[in-house]
């Protein structure tokens, strides 16, 4: 398990929440490809440049776009917001700044 990968603890939680799998050739490994696209985001490295440990770079490419696609990253974070909400790990604070009518300069050049 690389430095940045999902522990035991991480993955038996995310897994449930994972669409099922659809037909076609047997998986490398969710948690394998998983963990692939979390290093590539993480270090935004090139999809070829991703170590051969997480299995073949167009494999665990074609996994996000495909979950990019149909929608299952924000499902993916929706789903784990309602537990950690459900289980008391979120506190929802509302901030809001309130501006001048018109920016100041140093504010308009952010």
């Amino acid at each position: 398990m690389g430095r940045g990968d999902l522990s035991d603890g991480q993955w038996a939680v995310l897994e449930p929440l994972l669409p099922v799998a659809v037909l076609g050739r047997p998986s490398l490994g969710r948690r394998r490809l998983i963990d692939g696209i979390r290093w590539r985001v993480r270090t935004g490295a090139p999809w070829r440049d991703l170590p051969s440990g997480y299995g073949p770079w167009q494999t665990v490419y074609g996994l996000f776009r495909r979950w990019q696609r149909d929608g299952t990253w924000p499902e993916l974070l929706t789903r784990l917001q309602a537990r950690a909400d459900a289980d008391g790990l979120i506190t929802w604070e509302m901030a809001a700044r309130d501006f001048p009518g018109r920016p100041t300069k140093q504010v308009s050049e952010f």
